[in-house]
């Protein structure tokens, strides 16, 4: 089960760095759709980023619009398989020439690349729109081994069934959504939505106060939604 382990001091560090990144402010009501692009606004991304980005921002329209119809698990996989399939990876310097920057999900498809950031949170946008409880959502910091450099730092999204259950992980790293029991290479760091951020300890009770941070990342990505062709 995921879960955070503070005797590790990477892991002390990253939580004191999470502090500076994450702010949880509120997000969108639980199947309301922010993110319903009309032919103007999809113009307007063919014009900033080219055709293909026009695609890709019509066939997710489509997947918000039809992919509410299925049981939770249908949700968490079309929404995971949508993603993973029509977007590269590629590190935010490549993409948006900065050394971090987390894009919204009409940013992430526009420039049909990104890193795991954009991943995790364009999948966590999604399923919001789709009508999963934010409750049951965790954008969550690991560290990752066997996928290249040793202890890589990464952000997967996490789906619990409960608040107490084993969660099912949502990666970019591989196409299939597995229980966090079922992926020894991921070693959690801390767990956010727009709520709260939950460390191991207040997440084994299932039912601890968020904890709120500062201005961050997050707070710039919020601001920018719906404004991404201003």
């Amino acid at each position: 089960m995921l879960g955070f382990d503070l005797t590790r001091p990477w892991c002390r560090c990253a939580f004191v760095m999470a502090l500076g990144l994450v702010a949880c402010s509120s997000t969108p009501t639980v199947g309301d759709n922010p993110y319903k692009l009309n032919s103007s606004t999809l113009d307007k991304a063919e014009v900033k980023y080219g055709p293909e980005a026009k695609k890709r921002l019509s066939s997710w329209q489509e997947l918000l619009s039809t992919g509410a119809k299925g049981d939770e698990l249908a949700r968490l996989n079309a929404v995971n398989n949508f993603f993973n399939e029509r977007i590269i990876f590629a590190p935010d310097r490549q993409v948006w020439g900065v050394e971090d920057y987390w894009a919204t999900p009409v940013e992430f498809l526009g420039r049909g690349a990104g890193d795991c950031e954009d991943f995790a949170i364009a999948k966590y946008f999604s399923l919001l729109a789709l009508g999963v409880s934010e409750s049951k959502l965790r954008i969550t910091y690991v560290q990752a081994s066997g996928h290249g450099p040793a202890n890589l730092a990464h952000m997967v999204l996490t789906y619990y069934p409960s608040p107490s259950a084993v969660p099912l992980v949502l990666d970019n790293l591989i196409p299939e959504i597995k229980p966090a029991s079922q992926r020894p290479d991921l070693t959690p760091v801390y767990g956010f939505n727009g709520q709260g951020l939950w460390l191991a300890k207040d997440r084994s009770s299932g039912n601890a106060a968020p904890r709120q941070t500062k201005i961050s990342l997050w707070d710039q990505l919020k601001a920018r939604q719906g404004r991404e062709f201003d």
